[in-house]
Formats: C-alpha cells, structure tokens, sequence
C-alpha cells in the first residue's frame, strides 16, 4: 500500500512538471488578453468572452501546447539526463508508453474541440499537433529550423484568435510578430544552454554547427530584424500609444541583449531564457492600455 502511494504521488508530480503548467498558464493568459482587449466583440457583436467558441479555442490551444512538451521530452530523455538530470521526467515520473498515450489522446481532444469551432480551426491545430510532433523528432537536431518552428507556433497562437473572430487583424498581427521573434531568439539561446548534451547526442542546432560566437551574432541579426517589423507595423497602425509602450518596452530589450553580449556560461543563458519569458508577458500585458 505504501508502495503503491509513494508511485501514485511521483506520477502526479511528474505529470505537473511535463505538463508546465506556468508555460500553459502565460499561453492562455495571452490568447484571453487577445480576445477581451483587442478582439472585444465576436462575428455577432457579443462581448467575445461570452462565446463559448473562444474557450475551445484556448483549451484546444493548452491541449496541444501539453502535448508538444510531453513528446519533446520523450524524444529528448538521453539529452535531459546530460543538460538537467535532475528534471527528467520520462522512465522516472511516468513511463515512456503512458507518455505517448497522453500526447495521442491531448492531440485528439485539442483537434476535436478545434472542429467544434470550426473546420479551419480543426486544421490549425493539427497543423501544430503535427509540427509539434515532427519538431522534437527530428526538426529539434537541425539548425534554425527547429527554432523557427516553434516560434512560429508561439505568434499562430496570438493570430488564431483574430483570425476566428475576424477583428483587428493588423493590432493582433503586431502581438504576434512580436511573440514569433522574442521566442526566436529565446528558442536559440536554450539551443546555447544545452549545447553539451544536443553535440554529445548527435544535434546539429546552431551553437553546434557555426559555433558559439557567430550564433550569438544570429541572435543580433534576428533582434534587428524584430525592431525594424515592430516599427513597420507600429507605424501602419498609427497609434501613438503602442509606439510608446513599445519604445519604452524596447529599453528593457536593449538591457535584454546588452546581457547576451556578455553571457558566456550555462547558468547565464537559464537567466536569460527567463528574461526573455518576463518580456513576453510585460508584452501581453501591454494589451490592456490599448
């Protein structure tokens, strides 16, 4: 019996942590944020947040997000044991079949909600299910790519909610330029930090394959490509309150990459890693001034 408690309670808290449920939280947090603030009202002119239609849209959204962390983690069990052995989940937590079983039934479940919002909406979501998927199977191991995947997957999540509703398509369009190029950059500075276990394990991420410093030169490439959009798409909405929040949120951006300039060790990419989280929900949160 005591056994059986002590396996019961491991389960539990490795489901929580393969889950992360504070990622899932920020994603939902932003896709709500979009909807009562720059959405506002749905096709019939109802306050968007009393259609139903959103909240399947969002759990749908969480469903395969969940999922895309648990088969990531399947995939990458040898690279975790090398990068952070104290976090790994799969084989110790829960086993490799029920992890697979979780990610099939999520991925079903977040389609089938997706096509009681409409059929478009089905297909986005297996689009990213599969994505997801192919991502942590092979994409992960390749330079930019992986990174890229998922950054795209990180701005769909924003745009999805204009894009059902029909409504301020070109103010959402900025959200999610804005969270495709922060993640970018976040997605490539995590390649960085796990560097040791992806080259020990055959990855070809860019840290591996150009090198330390030219990678970091990648990241400052992206980083003014990020700034030049924001400010094309700021200047077409011609709304003076989202140049400012964003010219005052560009201060703490230069602090942002004024840190990886001068980063050079494991623990200094973990803490940039969190920054770039932090900036992405003070992003979010802009949403509310508007």
């Amino acid at each position: 019996m005591n056994t059986m408690t002590v396996e019961r309670t491991i389960s539990i808290r490795g489901l929580f942590r393969i889950s992360r449920p504070i990622n899932l939280l920020m994603v939902g947090f932003a896709q709500l944020m979009t909807a009562y603030f720059l959405v506002e009202t749905n096709k019939s002119g109802l306050p968007v947040l009393q259609d139903y239609n959103l909240y399947l849209l969002i759990v749908s959204t969480l469903l395969i997000t969940a999922a895309g962390y648990m088969i990531n983690d399947y995939y990458d069990v040898k690279i975790d044991y090398v990068n952070r052995p104290g976090n790994v989940v799969v084989g110790k937590g829960i086993k490799r079949r029920v992890v697979i079983l979780l990610h099939t039934i999520l991925n079903i479940t977040a389609v089938g909600l997706g096509f009681l919002v409409s059929p478009s909406i089905a297909l986005i979501n297996f689009f990213a299910a599969f994505l997801l998927w192919f991502y942590s199977n092979q994409l992960k191991r390749e330079p930019f790519i992986g990174n890229f995947s998922v950054a795209l997957l990180t701005g769909i999540s924003i745009y999805v909610i204009a894009f059902y509703f029909e409504k301020s398509e070109l103010l959402v369009l900025t959200y999610a330029i804005f969270a495709f190029f922060l993640n970018l950059i976040r997605e490539i500075i995590k390649d960085i930090e796990d560097r040791q276990g992806d080259r020990k394990h055959g990855c070809r991420t860019l840290p591996i394959v150009i090198g330390f410093r030219k990678t970091k030169a990648v990241i400052f490439l992206i980083a003014a490509v990020f700034v030049c959009a924001i400010l094309v798409v700021t200047f077409e909405l011609n709304r003076p309150i989202i140049f400012f929040y964003f010219g005052g949120l560009g201060i703490f951006f230069i602090y942002f990459m004024y840190r990886i300039y001068y980063a050079d060790r494991k623990d200094h990419f973990t803490k940039l890693s969190a920054i770039a989280k932090a900036l992405m929900l003070v992003g979010t949160i802009s949403m509310a001034f508007l």
